[in-house]
C-alpha cells in the first residue's frame, strides 16, 4: 500500500511539473515580445501581435544624414572581349544610407574565362569612406562561353566624409585572371611583361 501511495504522489508531482512547463512555454511568447518591445532589442517584434493589416512603425536610422545628398556615379571598364556595365549610370544617396547598384557582365568569348574586378574611386579621399557590404569584386568569377551574370554592389557612405564632396565616382576595371590583357595601365608596366594579368 505504501509503495502504491508513493507512486501516486510521484505521478501527481510529475503531472504538476508537466503542466507548469506547458504553461511557462505558452506564456513565453508574449513575455518575450514584451521584453523586446521594452528594450528595443528585436525590432521584428514591433510588427507582431498588432492589429492585422496595420503597418509597423520602425525606428528611424539615426546614422543617415538626410541633410546631405551625394551623387554616386558608376563606371565600368572592360579590358577584354566581354560586356561589362552598370545597370544605372548614377544614384543619389544620403551618407549613412544603404544603397545597391547592379552590374551586368557577359562573356562574349567561345571559351570559359575567370575574371576579377578592381575598384577605384574619385576623389581619392572618398575611398576610405565608401564602405562596400557586398561586392562582386571580393572574389574571382568563372563564366562559361556566352554566360551572363548580374552582380550587386551594396554600399554605405560614411557620414564622416568631407562635406565638400558632392560627387563620388565608383569605377571598376574587369580583367581576365591569367589572361593576356593587363589589369590596368600602371607606372611599372614593365614588371608585368610576360606575367599575364598580374596579381
Amino acid at each position: 500500500m505504501t509503495l502504491r501511495r508513493e507512486n501516486i504522489r510521484m505521478v501527481g508531482k510529475l503531472a504538476v511539473v508537466a503542466v507548469g512547463m506547458f504553461a511557462f512555454g505558452y506564456a513565453l511568447i508574449p513575455i518575450y515580445r514584451a521584453i523586446c518591445e521594452a528594450t528595443g532589442i528585436n525590432i521584428l517584434a514591433l510588427g507582431e501581435g498588432r492589429i492585422p493589416g496595420a503597418k509597423a512603425t520602425l525606428p528611424a536610422n539615426t546614422q543617415v544624414d538626410t541633410s546631405r545628398t551625394i551623387t554616386v556615379e558608376f563606371d565600368a571598364n572592360a579590358r577584354g572581349p566581354w560586356e561589362f556595365k552598370p545597370a544605372q549610370s548614377s544614384l543619389q544617396v544620403h551618407p549613412g544610407e544603404m544603397a545597391t547598384v547592379m552590374y551586368e557582365f557577359q562573356n562574349m568569348q567561345n571559351r570559359r574565362m575567370s575574371a576579377q574586378a578592381i575598384p577605384s574611386y574619385a576623389p581619392v579621399q572618398a575611398s576610405t569612406h565608401f564602405n562596400k557590404l557586398e561586392c562582386f569584386c571580393f572574389k574571382q568569377h568563372t563564366l562559361e562561353p556566352g554566360e551572363k551574370k548580374v552582380w550587386p554592389v551594396v554600399f554605405v557612405i560614411d557620414p564622416k566624409l568631407s562635406k565638400d564632396v558632392k560627387t563620388i565616382t565608383l569605377s571598376y576595371t574587369f580583367f581576365e585572371v591569367g589572361g593576356k590583357t593587363p589589369a590596368a595601365p600602371v607606372a611599372d608596366a614593365a614588371a608585368h611583361v610576360g606575367t599575364g594579368a598580374g596579381t
